[in-house]
């Protein structure tokens, strides 16, 4: 499916992919100011999300690759800059992983490449957090405005123990075009990639952010958007 995008600016072609219940609108929004005035910035929703309307979501990472590359031949694009975080960064993974060709640089954070120890105790936690979404009355009113599909999907998705692909994540290092990997110092799983990615693969840079947790992006977006910058000037 060709998902609705939102573009500004002109340039090389810069795609930034959401994070989880958000939309190419509401997500990366300091990041995407900055860097229309340089690129042509490409914001989809990704499937399910936004005005990307569907209910097929059971192989959601994969078909999100197979609709991100749909997208981007709509609009004749021929290689890009990749951004993601969280659920965006394993789409984009995954694009890459698949469509390795159309990708010019790839930008991820929010990503974990080894399953941890306690993944268990640590998917329950989320488990029990995003049931409180849907008891607050405040949050489903404003997921569904900014939903037309029926977002609550995603949340049950994400109770099946094994909806992480910790393999494919891992898999990054054996690609041949520039990677950033950026990681909140705060978040101890995350920040294993920083060690394991470069060792593996001189193309990959790494970027540690102080003070930043999961969301690295909106926790320091000056940081971020600089490292990010630097990085696609060197390529």
């Amino acid at each position: 499916m060709i998902l609705h995008t939102h573009i500004q600016g002109s340039g090389e072609p810069l795609i930034f992919l959401h994070t989880g219940l958000q939309t190419g609108d509401t997500d990366f929004e300091y990041q995407r100011e900055f860097f229309c005035k340089s690129y042509r910035v490409f914001s989809p929703d990704l499937r399910g999300h936004g005005q990307s309307a569907s209910d097929e979501i059971e192989d959601f990472f994969i078909d999100s690759a197979h609709d991100l590359l749909e997208t981007i031949e709509h609009y004749g694009l021929a290689k890009v800059h990749l951004v993601g975080c969280s659920l965006g960064a394993i789409v984009a993974v995954q694009f890459a992983r698949l469509f390795p060709d159309s990708v010019h640089t790839l930008t991820v954070s929010g990503i974990m490449p080894v399953k941890p120890n306690n993944w268990l105790d640590l998917h329950m936690q989320d488990v029990r957090t995003q049931e409180k979404v849907l008891l607050n009355d405040e949050f489903v009113h404003y997921f569904n405005q900014l939903h037309l599909s029926d977002w609550r999907r995603f949340i049950y998705l994400g109770k099946k123990e094994d909806w992480y692909p910790f393999e494919d994540m891992l898999s990054m290092y054996r690609f041949h075009f520039p990677v950033l990997y950026i990681v909140g110092e705060n978040n101890a799983h995350e920040t294993v990639g920083a060690t394991i990615y470069p060792k593996e693969n001189k193309h990959i840079h790494v970027a540690i952010i102080p003070f930043a947790g999961h969301l690295v992006h909106e926790d320091q977006p000056v940081i971020y958007t600089k490292v990010v910058e630097a990085f696609l000037k060197k390529h």
